[in-house]
C-alpha cells in the first residue's frame, strides 16, 4: 500500500470511477475511506459497496413511494414502543451525523446514513406513513451534502419537493430532543454473575424500584424457581445481579 503519486503512475482516475458508479458514489466513497486528514487506501470493492448502498436506498424509497407522507407531523403519543425506539434511533443517528459534520469526520456520517436506512426498513417504521415520511426526510437531509444527485432525485420523486420545498434551500435537519428521551430502558439480569436475560424498567426508576420490578418479572420468577435471592445487586441503567 502506498500513496497516490503521478511519478509512481498509481493515480486512480476519477472519470473512470464516475463512469462506472456515478459521481455520488465517487464522492461518498472518498469520504467513507476515513477522515480527510488521514486518507486511506483506494479499493474498488469499497466503491462497489457504496454503490450497493445507493441502489438499496433508491429501491427502498421507490418501494415506499405510495406510503410515505412528506411533511406529515408524527404523533409521538400514538407510537408503539417499537416505533418510539426506531424514532429514537433515527434522531440519535442524526445528532451524531451533525456532530461528525462539524469535525469533518465524513466517514462516520456515511456509516450513520447506512445505519439509518437499516432502521427505516424495519416494520415499525414502514407501518407508520408519518414516521416513514419523517425518517426518509431526515436521511435525505443527512446525506444531501455527500450525495446531492440521488438525494435530490428522491426528494422530488417522493413528493417532498411539492410538500416541503427544494432540498437545496432547506437547512440541515435537527434532532427532535423529545424523541431522544427514553421512557423505558432495558436492563440485563444475571444469576450469580451469569447472564440470564433482560427486562425493561422506567428510565427514572431508583434502585429499590428496579429490584422490585426485577423480582416481579415473570421470566425472573421462572428463572429463580422458587429460590429467594440472598442479595440483589443493582447497577443503575445497566444490570441486576441476583445472588442465590
Amino acid at each position: 500500500v502506498e500513496k497516490m503519486s503521478k511519478s509512481k503512475n498509481n493515480v486512480v482516475e476519477p472519470k473512470d470511477i464516475i463512469a462506472k458508479y456515478g459521481a455520488d458514489t465517487a464522492r461518498a466513497y472518498v469520504m467513507f475511506m476515513g477522515p480527510p486528514d488521514e486518507g486511506g487506501a483506494w479499493v474498488d470493492s469499497g466503491a462497489a459497496g457504496v454503490a450497493r448502498f445507493f441502489r438499496r436506498l433508491w429501491a427502498f424509497c421507490h418501494a415506499q413511494r405510495d406510503r410515505v407522507q412528506p411533511g406529515a407531523v408524527v404523533d409521538a403519543g400514538s407510537l408503539t414502543a417499537a416505533q418510539k425506539d426506531a424514532r429514537r434511533e433515527l434522531h440519535m443517528n442524526l445528532r451524531r451525523a451533525l456532530y461528525d459534520y462539524e469535525r469533518t469526520h465524513y466517514n462516520t456520517v456515511v456509516s450513520g446514513c447506512m445505519k439509518t436506512l437499516n432502521a427505516l426498513e424495519e416494520d415499525a417504521v414502514t407501518s407508520n406513513p408519518a414516521l416513514l415520511g419523517e425518517g426518509i426526510s431526515v436521511l435525505l437531509g443527512m446525506l444531501y451534502p455527500i450525495a446531492p444527485h440521488i438525494t435530490h432525485a428522491l426528494w422530488r420523486d417522493l413528493g417532498y419537493l411539492d410538500a416541503c420545498g427544494d432540498l437545496l434551500d432547506r437547512p440541515m435537519p435537527v434532532p427532535d430532543e423529545a424523541a431522544l428521551v427514553q421512557d423505558e430502558i432495558e436492563m440485563v439480569v444475571q444469576l450469580n454473575g451469569k447472564l440470564r436475560g433482560s427486562f425493561r424498567v422506567p428510565a427514572g426508576a431508583d434502585k429499590g424500584e428496579v429490584e422490585r420490578l426485577a423480582l416481579a418479572d415473570g421470566k425472573v420468577v421462572a428463572m429463580l424457581g422458587g429460590l429467594v435471592p440472598k442479595r440483589v445487586v443493582v447497577v443503575p441503567g445497566r444490570l441486576v445481579n441476583l445472588v442465590v
